[in-house]
C-alpha cells in the first residue's frame, strides 16, 4: 500500500529567475506531512544570534480557493542551530501570487550561515473553513468557564485508580 494519496491537490508553481536552478519543493520521506522549501539566496546570509532574516524561496504558488498553506520550521533545524520560522505556522493565502518568503530567526548563542538551496522550512497544505458569527448575549456554560493561560495547572490530573 502505497502512502501517496490517489487524488492530490493541485497548486499551481511559478518558479522566479532566482531559483529557476533549485529542486521543486519535495517531501522528504514517503509519509512527510510537509514540503521542503530551499533558500534561494545569491550569497549566504549570516544570523547573528537573536537575528533574522526574510528568506526568499524563488517560488510562487496559486492556491486553490478554500485551502492555506503553512509554513512551519524544520524540527532538525531548530534543535541543531536554534533557527526556527518567527511567525509560525506563517499562512499563506489563497489569493496570494507573491514569492514566498520565510522568516527565520536565530534563537541560538552562536552565528549561523544560511546557504543557496539548504532546506530552511517546511509547507503544509490545509483546508480553510469559513465562519459566520452568531452575536448572543451570552455563552453557554462550561466547567472551565473564563479560565484561560495556565488555569488548568501544571501536572495530569489524578484518575480514581491514582494513575495520571
Amino acid at each position: 500500500m502505497s502512502g501517496a494519496p490517489e487524488n492530490p491537490v493541485r497548486v499551481a508553481l511559478q518558479r522566479l529567475p532566482h531559483g529557476a536552478d533549485l529542486p521543486l519543493p519535495a517531501y522528504a520521506s514517503e509519509h512527510a506531512a510537509g514540503l521542503d522549501l530551499l533558500a534561494a539566496i545569491d550569497a549566504d546570509v549570516t544570523l547573528a544570534p537573536l537575528g533574522r532574516a526574510l528568506v526568499p524561496t524563488g517560488i510562487s504558488i496559486a492556491l486553490p480557493v478554500g485551502y492555506e498553506a503553512q509554513v512551519r520550521p524544520r524540527s532538525g533545524l531548530a534543535l541543531k542551530q536554534g533557527v526556527t520560522v518567527l511567525n509560525a505556522p506563517g499562512t499563506i493565502d489563497a489569493d496570494y501570487r507573491g514569492e514566498i518568503g520565510v522568516i527565520l530567526v536565530n534563537l541560538s548563542d552562536a552565528t549561523v550561515i544560511l546557504r543557496r538551496g539548504e532546506r530552511i522550512a517546511q509547507l503544509l497544505l490545509a483546508r480553510v473553513e469559513r465562519l459566520a458569527w452568531d452575536e448572543v448575549d451570552s455563552l453557554p456554560a462550561t466547567a472551565r468557564g473564563g479560565g484561560g493561560f495556565g488555569s488548568t495547572g501544571l501536572t495530569t490530573p489524578t484518575n480514581a485508580a491514582g494513575h495520571r
